[in-house]
């Protein structure tokens, strides 16, 4: 086989290989009813594409929306389903570029480089992490339910306490108010005998002068 023979052969290969890409790669899932017309609409309404040309590592919307699945677009986006662990959206000028950026390896398809699917394991380590959060904001809760039961029994408490003073500040005041008229009431009597002694002792000195005016005569 010639030299000329060889290059073709090549040229058809990295065609083909650069054409191989499946049309929905790339795609949200809750999208890709959008994309199943026959033509397909720029996602910035500038312009129409055929389907065919979906994922076609040729940017025909300024907007990346026909090559989520390719670099082509700066302004695409590639969508990583990271299944096992949380699902992400990154610019498609990193698909195939060597880096490993979605944890299910869905980014780098070329072949450049291997990923290992990290889902499961990343997946656990954020359900760990999550658990942990949960637990403390819980403990948290609690914490802050029992604090709030605390301060809600010490002001019951304040109030009864209250309610007892204002109860024996009555009390104090009836005794006081007693002890006042056991005071009076004496002192009343005394009143009476010395003012009856008074009158007593007018009338009988009245007596005696007249009886000795009488006796002069």
């Amino acid at each position: 086989m010639n030299a000329q023979a060889l290059l073709l052969l090549g040229l058809f290969a990295f065609t083909g290989y650069s054409l191989y890409v499946p049309r929905l790669l790339g795609i949200d899932p809750n999208e890709k009813e959008y994309f199943q017309s026959t033509r397909i609409m720029c996602k910035d309404g500038s312009k129409t594409f055929p389907r065919d040309r979906l994922n076609d590592n040729f940017c025909d919307c300024t907007d990346g929306t026909d090559e989520p699945g390719t670099s082509a677009c700066p302004e695409g986006k590639f969508y990583c389903t990271n299944t096992g662990h949380a699902p992400i959206q990154l610019f498609s000028s990193r698909v195939n570029d060597g880096i490993c950026d979605c944890c299910d390896g869905s980014d780098e398809y070329s072949g450049k480089i291997g990923c290992p699917n990290t889902c499961t394991k990343a997946g656990m380590a954020f359900d760990g992490k999550l658990i942990d959060k949960l637990s403390a904001y819980s403990d948290s809760s609690i914490m802050k339910k029992r604090n709030r039961e605390h301060i809600r029994q010490k002001l019951l408490s304040e109030e009864d306490d209250l309610v007892s003073l204002n109860q024996d500040d009555k009390e104090i005041q009836g005794l006081i108010q007693k002890l006042k008229e056991l005071k009076v009431l004496p002192l009343l009597e005394l009143v009476l005998v010395a003012s009856i002694l008074f009158y007593s002792q007018s009338g009988c000195c009245r007596r005696r002068r007249v009886h000795l005016r009488r006796r002069r005569y």
